[in-house]
């Protein structure tokens, strides 16, 4: 993990002192982290990580793609009929971040023109709270992006390790998940949950694919 730190050094051109005063890291922490003694507990891993723009993941070694955009690259393939493939993400387990390489199951063909909108990626959904306009099984098609617009239907990562899509609302006091199943309640959150839980959103839905 330490040879990993060590090579963004290098790419960057920077030394550990750089890196500790701008993440506010104890100097002490890399270097028991060097001698073995230790390693970063996931916040100061997720800073790091930040600092030198990389995965959490590729920076401990549990991928070789150092970031997102690295892993959706490697999934993308232009098909014979001039459409492109995009990863389809499977249900996102606790604890696991929704890129990552274990959750892969398959891809979806998109058009060259929708391509372009950005890094776009499958999700199958799971539960009928969107139901039945999006049902359980389908397939959205996502583009990354960390904000969206009131009324969008996004995918909002909560506590770090729950996704779930919902219908966006914004309001100047916080924001309120809606579900299109009557049965589920709103999920509110005022602008200080949203930073301390954290809720974030890490995608738009642009497309829902229904399977029968």
């Amino acid at each position: 993990m330490y040879k990993r730190y060590a090579e963004m050094l290098n790419e960057k051109g920077v030394k550990t002192s750089d890196v500790s005063k701008a993440t506010q890291i104890h100097p002490s922490t890399f270097t028991d982290w060097k001698k073995g003694k230790s390693s970063p507990k996931q916040d100061k891993l997720q800073k790091i990580a930040d600092y030198f723009g990389v995965q959490v993941e590729w920076l401990t070694g549990a991928t070789d793609f150092k970031t997102k955009e690295d892993l959706f690259k490697s999934h993308l393939a232009e098909g014979a009929d001039g459409t492109v493939r995009i990863p389809v993400w499977g249900e996102v387990a606790a604890g696991e971040p929704i890129f990552a390489q274990e959750r892969y199951i398959g891809y979806e063909n998109i058009s060259m023109d929708m391509a372009k909108r950005g890094n776009l990626f499958g999700l199958v959904i799971k539960g009928d709270s969107m139901s039945p306009r999006i049902a359980r099984g389908d397939t959205v098609i996502v583009r990354q992006q960390d904000d969206a617009e009131s009324g969008d239907i996004v995918i909002v990562l909560i506590n770090g390790d729950s996704a779930t899509c919902k219908r966006l609302v914004k309001y100047s006091e916080g924001i309120s998940l809606i579900s299109f199943n009557p049965e589920y309640a709103p999920m509110n959150f005022s602008n200080e949950e949203i930073i301390s839980k954290p809720v974030k959103i890490i995608g738009k839905v642009i497309e829902n694919r229904q399977r029968y």
